[in-house]
């Protein structure tokens, strides 16, 4: 009773408008000076575990990828690449929503940054499509879709803080995402396909007067630097030359170069990511120590116990253990951020994948492309709000919840391959 109390307070705090950085720490706080069984003297394990959390080489890959990513989007390397790849695409049915997906997981490989994906493919892409044709719905749709791959295609700082809270190796995480990513990006872009074939007025084709030659030779050349960003980063780690982290102080660097080779570097630009940086990962441990505080109340209560004990004596079936975990996670990432069910969520079940003999490496990658979800899954999804203030009037909230129902349906049916087919986390 006393975790159920946990996550009701902490619900409560998140809806009356609470910062989500304190929320969780407020509720065990409260917990534990309430309960007799607990008491606030348990706190004082909470700095060696702080001090832990501190000294993990892995979370320093955080920053460093966030500042790659910051880099790549105010260079307009990400936006010239958008508009030579629409070109490439757009004399196809469904062409111009095609390049957005391609353009997506390129970003999601390159920056990973959701945010800052969704607001610049809607002010680049958004009226284009919407200017030729495009239902608003499957274009916003397809936008906050494709704004949201940086949470499966790595380097994803969501494998990354998985990697952390599962004791499972980033790099491994990384590899075994491959797949799975190009699965889901594969879905989108059959479907866009499928309902642009059965409605051509809903994605019609676009007329280009540039010759085929120009157009490709301007979509090889805009995809240059950034793919050979991805291949070195994902490169160096996939061939054992770099840990992530090293890997991630290596594409810092690297975004950088690329800035000064197209010309586009300014001290302005690298001030503003710095200062982001800063901001977001502050944000992100922040976080974490109050998830961090939390765990350790509900863990001192017997809450771990009697969750794992629940699974163990009571369901017992490894596959009924793997359903209500997704489907809590699923309803969570309804009302809360993927950080949150990361931090608090999966410590919570860690101990219950190792009684069912689960693969740890599999189970993550489920997660990480469950937890995707939670940033199109109204009324929070923050894809969805990032879209809206990037798109003002030109998309209505109606719009945009119709357009990303169906991209729900294909992450949930994505989701459903990989847990039929757990060998598609080990092809690559």
């Amino acid at each position: 009773m006393i975790g159920i109390y946990m996550f009701v307070t902490a619900l409560i705090l998140l809806l009356i408008g609470f910062p989500v950085a304190f929320a969780f720490g407020s509720a065990a706080i409260f917990t534990a000076y309430f309960a007799p069984d607990v008491g606030i003297e348990v706190f004082n394990l909470l700095p060696s575990r702080i001090y832990g959390i501190m000294q993990n080489f892995n979370l320093i890959a955080v920053p460093l990828f966030i500042f790659m990513g910051l880099i790549l989007e105010k260079s307009k390397i990400a936006e010239s690449m958008l508009l030579s790849i629409g070109k490439l695409f757009g004399s196809v049915r469904g062409g111009l929503a095609i390049s957005t997906v391609l353009v997506g997981s390129v970003l999601a490989a390159s920056t990973g940054i959701v945010g800052a994906s969704v607001v610049m493919m809607s002010v680049i892409s958004l009226p284009i499509m919407i200017n030729h044709g495009y239902a608003k719905s499957l274009a916003s749709g397809t936008i906050a879709a494709s704004g949201t791959l940086g949470q499966i295609v790595p380097p994803s700082i969501v494998l990354i803080i998985l990697g952390d809270v599962m004791s499972v190796d980033v790099g491994s995480l990384f590899r075994a995402a491959l797949a799975p990513a190009l699965l889901l990006i594969g879905l989108y872009i059959l479907y866009i396909l499928i309902v642009s074939q059965l409605n051509p007025n809903i994605a019609p084709a676009i007329i280009d007067k540039s010759s085929k030659k120009e157009v490709i030779f301007s979509a090889i050349k805009a995809l240059i630097a950034p793919t050979l960003l991805i291949m070195i980063v994902l490169g160096s780690i996939f061939m054992g030359i770099a840990t992530p982290t090293e890997s991630a102080a290596f594409g810092a660097i690297g975004a950088i170069v690329l800035t000064l080779l197209n010309g586009s570097f300014h001290f302005d630009t690298l001030q503003y990511a710095a200062m982001e940086t800063v901001k977001m990962t502050a944000m992100i441990f922040m976080i974490l120590i109050g998830a961090t505080a939390f765990s350790l109340v509900f863990n001192e209560s017997g809450g771990a116990d009697v969750v794992l004990a629940f699974f163990s004596e009571d369901i017992a079936s490894k596959w009924s253990f793997i359903f209500i975990a997704m489907l809590a996670i699923f309803i969570l990432g309804f009302f809360v951020d993927f950080l949150e069910i990361t931090f608090i969520i999966i410590p919570i079940l860690v101990p219950i994948l190792t009684h069912f003999h689960i693969d740890p490496l599999w189970f993550a990658i489920l997660v990480a492309m469950n937890l995707q979800a939670s940033f199109l899954t109204p009324p929070f999804g923050f894809a969805l709000f990032y879209l809206k203030g990037a798109a003002g009037d030109k998309v209505s909230t109606g719009d945009i919840y119709k357009g990303v129902l169906p991209f729900i349906a294909l992450q949930l049916l994505a989701l459903g391959i990989l847990m039929m087919f757990p060998e598609i986390v080990r092809l690559f």
